[in-house]
């Protein structure tokens, strides 16, 4: 059974008691739901019952078909960029890749050997998958898949000897992909490239509680501004906790409006592409995309294709926006000086022109030492330029790569929970415990108080009988 709920933007004011709705149609527990990137309302659920379900909410949870090529329980779902394919692993250790309208299976091949769950992800529109699992000898793996031929990886590689199941996270802005250990407390990170071996290791994040679960939250909610690429909510095994994780890039931005385009190119929108029932007869569209520096939405091409076999690395492109030229920053920096200077307010000045011509050599005087010291120390970080070793990264995505970026000399940032966060809990619950307990001692005394006064009723009344 799968239910929809409504979340208000302001939150959870009491316990949801009321959902959308409610659909049925796997027979067993269901272990992975999805949407689908582009189509409106369609949604994917995956179940122990080997079904995998495609709905469509919009009609009251409409079943638009039911995929059983799996004869056991299906352990992951993943969709490619489009939602035209998606990939499946299943209890018998096989791989699959299926068209979801028709129920035919492009391509399958034997899996990881282990026998524990394995995880899929496909890589963006690369035309490859990334499937996470246990070898033989139970070692944790990751392999490289072309999804139009599973007989063979093109890759695998041994990571450790951890007995947790590795779910993988793909980014497709940045191509970098994350790896992240049910009761590990690390989150490995990786550059997705177009040629072998494929995956570049780059670094990790360390922290010394083990993670349930984690939650993603979508590019269009990070903080461009502190050059967020990437963030978690991590669910504690241990308490009850869960934590924000974030990925920020080392770079010093000289401004808080300064926006770095290499980081943050544009990005799926919250905007439907096709409906379901285009969907349903056969068209797919590449994700809408907006812009992550003023959040306009930009439209993509339509690509049309038949039911059978779709292949997305033979998808249209992402359109190129024209970037602004340096006169029309120039004019834009000029009109908001212009605007500035016409928004403040003109005081005239009585004072003697002796007077103010004092206070203007004062001031040239300041402004002569504030230069000085400014060319002292633009002066010491030349120098230091020169013979440090200071990264100079103007573009990650395109001249230097993720990978150069992201060494592990130059470790990526992580906002972790502050230091003092978890005290500060433990002395709110103390402090909440003890507010039940004073509110205990209350209650008592309040219902000593009744006894006493019920005593002190009775007496009276029996010395008025008397």
């Amino acid at each position: 059974m799968v239910k929809l709920w409504h979340i208000k933007d302001e939150g959870f004011s009491d316990h949801l008691e009321d959902w959308l709705a409610e659909l049925r149609g796997h027979r067993r527990r269901v272990t992975q739901i999805e949407w689908h990137p582009v189509a409106q309302s369609v949604l994917f659920s995956a179940g122990a019952d080997g079904l995998v379900v495609v709905w469509t909410v919009a009609n009251g949870g409409a079943i638009l078909n039911v995929i059983d090529c799996h004869p056991e329980a299906i352990q992951c779902l993943s969709l490619n960029r489009d939602g035209s394919l998606i990939a499946t692993t299943c209890r018998d250790r096989k791989l699959r890749v299926i068209e979801p309208r028709t129920s035919a299976v492009v391509s399958s091949g034997e899996c990881h050997e282990g026998i524990k769950p394995c995880k899929v992800v496909f890589l963006g529109d690369s035309g490859r998958l990334l499937t996470t699992g246990f070898s033989r000898h139970s070692d944790r793996q990751y392999a490289v898949w072309d999804q139009d031929d599973l007989s063979e990886p093109l890759t695998k590689e041994i990571i450790d000897s951890s007995s947790g199941v590795l779910f993988p996270y793909y980014d497709h802005d940045t191509q970098i992909v994350y790896l992240a250990g049910k009761g590990d407390g690390n989150i490995r990170y990786y550059e997705v490239t177009p040629n072998a071996p494929y995956l570049h290791y780059l670094n990790q994040f360390l922290s010394g509680y083990p993670q349930r679960g984690l939650g993603v939250m979508p590019k269009r909610g990070l903080d461009v501004r502190q050059c967020e690429i990437f963030r978690f909510y991590k669910l504690h095994a241990t308490k009850n906790l869960c934590e924000p994780v974030s990925m920020i890039v080392p770079r010093k931005v000289s401004s808080s409006e300064q926006f770095q385009e290499d980081l943050f190119p544009d990005t799926a929108a919250a905007k439907p592409g096709l409906t379901a029932d285009e969907w349903a007869s056969g068209r797919n569209k590449q994700p809408i995309l907006m812009s992550m520096k003023t959040g306009d939405v930009k439209g993509g091409p339509v690509q049309h294709t038949q039911n059978n076999k779709v292949s997305p690395s033979k998808n249209n492109k992402k359109p190129v926006l024209e970037e602004k030229t340096n006169s029309a920053n120039n004019v834009i920096s000029n009109n908001k000086k212009k605007f500035a200077f016409l928004s403040q307010e003109t005081i005239p000045d009585y004072r003697p022109i002796e007077m103010r011509d004092n206070e203007k050599h004062k001031e040239n005087e300041e402004m002569n030492e504030k230069s000085q010291k400014t060319s002292q120390n633009a002066r010491f970080q030349q120098i230091q330029q020169m013979f440090g070793s200071k990264p100079n990264s103007n573009s990650i995505l395109k001249d230097q790569s993720i990978m150069e970026a992201l060494q592990p000399e130059k470790e990526v940032l992580i906002i972790d929970a502050p230091k003092g966060e978890l005290e500060l809990r433990k002395e709110f619950l103390l402090k909440c415990e003890e507010v039940v307990r004073l509110k205990q001692q209350i209650a008592s005394r309040d219902k000593i108080i009744k006894e006493l006064e019920s005593k002190v009723h009775q007496l009276k009344l029996s010395k008025l009988i008397n």
